[in-house]
């Protein structure tokens, strides 16, 4: 079945205000014409503003909301909120590492993780990125990115360290429930010191009240999970859920109703199926115990 895909460029507060706006205008009866010779700007640039394609600024916003005959401060200062977060969000705390971003298409990915509420992951054959160590994410882009000089490993593992910090760190912490496949703990026993970090690593911080760890063991036998990874990202109303998928070449999202249903009914399955987070943590330990 053929699903709709974008880049993922789009923050989370960009989409909020595209909707709001459109809303008032709608509300005012306004044509994006009619509004484009109101305030004497281009009609495509105030169409790029309402679909999320492009960032404004509150000059341009509060020109807008005078035309839409919007008075109330608390609204106008919602809205002009929208446009500073969105603002502060281009401005990307890994922008110095854009040459080797841009080469793993990596970006979009990271504007949404970094205003997500919630995470779902799944992962068959890796750790997910934001519970690895600094040795697994090494071993792990330097196997997959043969492309990839020792120099832009090393960066992109700095990315990855930095978005545990900003994501996981931070007090009021998204949620991260990930479920990871038995094959991909066993898939580094050929390096036990890496392996042995990684799950001291997930020991540690899976008793955080933000996190659950569920393993989902070789003899779950087949399941929905198969098709491959994938993450779902939850936002804060009106904002849909988005799922991530990853592939060799690029990397896409989908945040159809129907899609985003359909991903979180297999998680659902994969959940159900895996050892629960006691019995997780204890098949850590014993495999901890055989190296």
């Amino acid at each position: 079945m053929a699903s709709k895909r974008k880049p993922a460029l789009k923050s989370v507060y960009r989409r909020q205000l595209s909707a709001k706006l459109k809303e008032l205008r709608e509300k005012a009866d306004l044509t994006m014409a009619e509004v484009a010779v109101a305030i004497e700007v281009n009609q495509g640039s105030l169409s790029r503003i309402e679909s999320g394609d492009r960032g404004t600024s509150p000059v341009l916003v509060k020109a807008m909301l005078d035309c839409y005959g919007v008075s109330d401060p608390v609204v106008r200062e919602d809205i002009l909120d929208l446009v500073r977060a969105d603002q502060a969000q281009r401005q990307q705390w890994w922008r110095k590492y854009s040459a080797v971003i841009n080469t793993t298409q990596y970006g979009g990915y990271l504007a949404l993780e970094s205003s997500a509420t919630s995470f779902r992951s799944y992962e068959p054959q890796l750790l997910p990125g934001l519970l690895q160590t600094a040795d697994y994410a090494r071993q792990v882009i330097t196997e997959m990115r043969v492309d990839l000089t020792a120099e832009q490993v090393e960066a992109l593992v700095k990315v990855r360290m930095g978005r545990q910090e900003r994501v996981l760190g931070q007090e009021d912490a998204p949620k991260l429930w990930a479920v990871i496949d038995e094959g991909a703990i066993r898939r580094v026993e050929g390096t036990p010191a890496v392996l042995k970090g990684q799950l001291e690593h997930l020991l540690e911080v899976a008793p955080r009240t933000n996190i659950t760890v569920q393993l989902l063991p070789f003899a779950a036998g087949f399941h929905p999970g198969l098709y491959g990874s994938f993450m779902l990202m939850g936002f804060p109303e009106p904002n849909p859920d988005v799922v991530w998928v990853e592939n060799l070449t690029n990397s896409v999202y989908f945040e159809e109703p129907e899609d985003v249903a359909r991903y979180t009914e297999v998680f659902d399955h994969l959940r159900a199926r895996a050892l629960g987070p006691p019995e997780t943590r204890t098949r850590i330990n014993k495999i901890l115990k055989e190296l």
